[in-house]
């Protein structure tokens, strides 16, 4: 009877223990690992640890996990439960109970470049270059999408889940809704902390990715299937009519497989076939003048037969302006296989 007491009263003083064992680890590690999540960026591939903490083998209770969801104590952005539910954090928090604890935490999977500037330091400091990479390029497009103010950014960052949407919408405009299954997903960004991430930060920020660094057309490029062997390319400037940045001096590179030949093309500005040292193959290029806000091209190709997922079409858009105020222009835009289609380049 003693005996019983004792395993009462711990179940009642160690609760989240208790509650920790309803996740279902499989569940979490599916989750963790899938498209829908970013969160490998700062916490590391497999829980390990980065930028942010290490979560695998913590011992976090369910409890705890959802705390430091809902609410971090970091610079971590907070996620609301429509990103994430309750059922998702407990899965998360059974999968890394079900791991080891690492001995030593990993790197940053952006390390501050030597001899940034302040605002790209700042970038990595409060960790938003772990997942939009060391020069902000996803980012930059959508800003210059709407060559947005500062108010503008400073809302994406603190009420993401709501401005991004109503940017994202108007971004869209009058374009046909995406295909099906291709909504955005869910677990990207939260909601930051202005106590832990400053306004004075996101100013500094906000001035090197519009002033030094410069905002980006926001260009999209999608290869479809082919038909046969003829694939189409479609070209978008998706930023807002008579308010986004035009591309002027546009190069639109598709890097041909190795052992196909090109036996046909469309569009203009179509320049010919050429081998290209950092592509290290075939390149088909075509010129484009400039594209504004909106504006859309189609082209096509057709190649001496269809490529392979393994040797798949794929290729990148380059532009002459806008560009950095100072410095080398290393903007690019990928052209991704149309396996994967949809929107290229670094997060």
């Amino acid at each position: 009877m003693k005996k019983l007491l004792v395993a009462i009263a711990v179940v009642c003083v160690i609760p989240g223990m208790a509650f920790a064992q309803g996740g279902d680890a499989a569940a979490g590690k599916s989750l963790w690992e899938g498209n829908n999540t970013q969160c490998r960026n700062c916490h590391g591939k497999d829980g390990e640890g980065a930028f942010g903490p290490d979560l695998a083998g913590r011992g976090l209770s369910e409890s705890e996990f959802q705390q430091a969801v809902r609410h971090p104590w970091g610079v971590m952005p907070a996620f609301v439960d429509t990103q994430i539910s309750d059922a998702d954090i407990a899965n998360l928090a059974a999968y890394f109970s079900s791991l080891q604890k690492v001995a030593q935490t990993g790197p940053w999977r952006y390390p501050t470049p030597a001899g940034a500037p302040t605002g790209q330091q700042v970038l990595h400091d409060v960790g938003c270059a772990q997942c939009h990479g060391p020069t902000f390029d996803m980012p930059r497009g959508t800003l210059g999408g709407l060559n947005a103010d500062f108010a503008l950014f400073k809302n994406i960052v603190y009420t993401h889940t709501v401005t991004m949407p109503q940017v994202e919408e108007m971004l869209a405009g009058d374009a046909p809704p995406p295909p099906a299954g291709a909504n955005r997903p869910p677990l990207r960004m939260g909601n930051f902390n202005p106590t832990r991430v400053t306004e004075g930060e996101l100013q500094t920020i906000y001035d090197w990715a519009k002033k030094d660094i410069g905002f980006r057309p926001d260009l999209n490029a999608r290869l479809s299937q082919p038909s046969g062997s003829t694939y189409t390319l479609t070209v978008t400037n998706a930023g807002l009519k008579g308010k986004g940045l035009t591309a002027q001096g546009v190069a639109i590179d598709l890097v041909i497989p190795a052992g196909l030949d090109v036996t046909g093309t469309t569009g203009d500005g179509y320049k010919g076939v050429h081998m290209d040292a950092t592509a290290k193959g075939n390149v088909a290029e075509w010129d484009v003048a400039r594209l504004a806000a909106k504006d859309s091209k189609t082209f096509t190709i057709t190649l001496s037969q269809p490529a392979t997922p393994q040797n798949n079409l794929k290729g990148m858009i380059t532009w002459k302006k806008p560009g950095p105020k100072s410095g080398p222009n290393m903007d690019v835009q990928n052209i991704n296989p149309p396996m994967g289609g949809g929107r290229g380049g670094p997060g």
